[in-house]
């Protein structure tokens, strides 16, 4: 049996490191990431990680891990911005708002799959001129959902979450431990 993250975000590498948890092997899946029309934030985002875990090659068995995160201001989706004025774009309407964060994880062992999603409530500041600039001049925004990263220098700019901090960075802990030991991986087996 051997484990795979299909996922080569470093934050998820590093939020799995804090349970134990070290891929034997690294597959991120190149999948269409194009929302359907008309969907919605939450089924969106939990069809990526499905469709994700389906397209990593393993073997029937191998343990596949992916997930999704999502940034959803009421019906509409934010996704990872192109540029630094989409990232800007994206920041000024989350300023001063409260919007959702959703993470939805997928773990695959041969045919069975199992998928959770979590979702967590945060509010940004209302931003300056000069913060905004600020933080778009960090290339942070790059390839973070929503155009921020909570565990980075927006972290300044996020004064109250509701829900799991662990799933607005990537990775939802305490659900992906239960997936994981749902699929036989042996968490918690090497700990004294």
């Amino acid at each position: 049996m051997k484990f795979i993250l299909g996922s080569g975000s470093p934050r998820r590498r590093d939020l799995l490191a804090q349970i134990g948890v070290v891929a034997d092997d690294i597959r991120p899946p190149e999948i269409d990431e194009t929302p359907l029309k008309g969907e919605l934030p939450r089924p969106y985002c939990t069809r990526m990680a499905r469709d994700k875990a389906r397209a990593v090659v393993a073997g029937a068995d191998d343990i596949v891990l992916t997930a999704d995160t999502t940034v959803a201001l009421g019906r509409r989706i934010l996704g990872k911005p192109e540029t630094a004025a989409e990232a800007a774009t994206f920041l000024l309407m989350l300023s001063g708002r409260r919007h959702r964060v959703i993470t939805a994880v997928a773990v695959r062992r041969g045919e069975r799959l199992w998928v959770r999603d979590v979702v967590t409530a945060v509010r940004m500041k209302r931003l300056s001129d000069e913060e905004l600039n600020a933080y778009l001049a960090s290339n942070d925004w790059q390839g973070k959902a929503g155009g921020y990263g909570i565990q980075g220098p927006a972290g300044a700019l996020i004064p109250w979450i509701e829900g799991s901090f662990t799933a607005v960075v990537g990775l939802p802990l305490s659900e992906t431990a239960g997936l994981l030991q749902a699929a036989g991986y042996p968490l918690w087996k090497d700990t004294p």
